[in-house]
């Protein structure tokens, strides 16, 4: 992995919790949810700490004149989740980041081969000097849907600084990818695991997020009661 990829692991209580229920696989898809946005809210939280623009503003209390500092309204920022789960990570940001401008980016992955594939780039054609980017991914496996994201916001000039990932969980395989690719990035995640099995799946990882973000994780439906 490329020393210059900053992956950021919060340590916080509630981030550790609401990653455990994301991957008790008895958790239900409503409880799954509100980890999931849970999840997206504190990693935001954490990822725009030192990252949102401020400006001083002078204000009048019940007693008396003081300074004070807000976020600086004249610089914009664009949310980017990715399809599908990306949304359920983005639900919980959004209470962060109440003004952000939001385009989505569908991508799906071949099973056998692990190579992903855009299906849907609703980003804006031109995205100004000043807008800070932010992408929620809701798993980084081996990193090519991410990276096929971050290629696109590359070719309308959006790299650096002026972007950052959330993402629930992360893997090592997919970090050391990412990070030869996209070197200058910073990576916002609850936990990294270890390993990719065959199928390109995270170990131990919390399954098909987007199955279990909208209750389509069995073949049948109703689903059948186990024996």
């Amino acid at each position: 992995m490329s020393m210059s990829l900053r992956v950021v692991v919060p340590p916080h209580p509630l981030i550790a919790h609401w990653l455990t229920l994301l991957r008790d696989q008895d958790t239900p898809s409503p409880l799954f949810a509100t980890a999931m946005a849970e999840l997206g809210r504190w990693l935001t939280y954490e990822a725009v700490r030192d990252w949102l623009p401020q400006r001083s503003l002078q204000v009048q209390t019940p007693l008396a004149v003081t300074d004070g500092m807000v976020v600086d309204p004249s610089v914009p920022v664009l949310a980017v989740p990715v399809l599908r789960a990306g949304l359920g990570l983005w639900s919980g940001a959004q209470a962060v980041l109440p003004s952000a401008r939001v385009a989505h980016m569908g991508l799906v992955r071949d099973e056998r081969t692990g190579e992903a594939s855009c299906y849907l780039d609703a980003l804006p054609q031109r995205i100004g000097e000043r807008v800070g980017v932010m992408v929620f991914d809701p798993m980084l496996a081996t990193g090519g849907s991410l990276i096929q994201v971050l290629e696109r916001l590359e070719a309308r000039g959006v790299s650096g600084q002026r972007l950052r990932v959330i993402t629930a969980l992360a893997a090592s395989p997919g970090l050391a990818t990412l990070g030869k690719r996209f070197p200058d990035l910073s990576v916002y995640t609850a936990c990294i695991d270890p390993e990719l099995d065959e199928a390109f799946r995270i170990v131990p990882g919390l399954g098909d997020a987007g199955d279990r973000l909208n209750g389509s994780q069995s073949p049948a439906f109703p689903a059948e009661a186990q024996a």
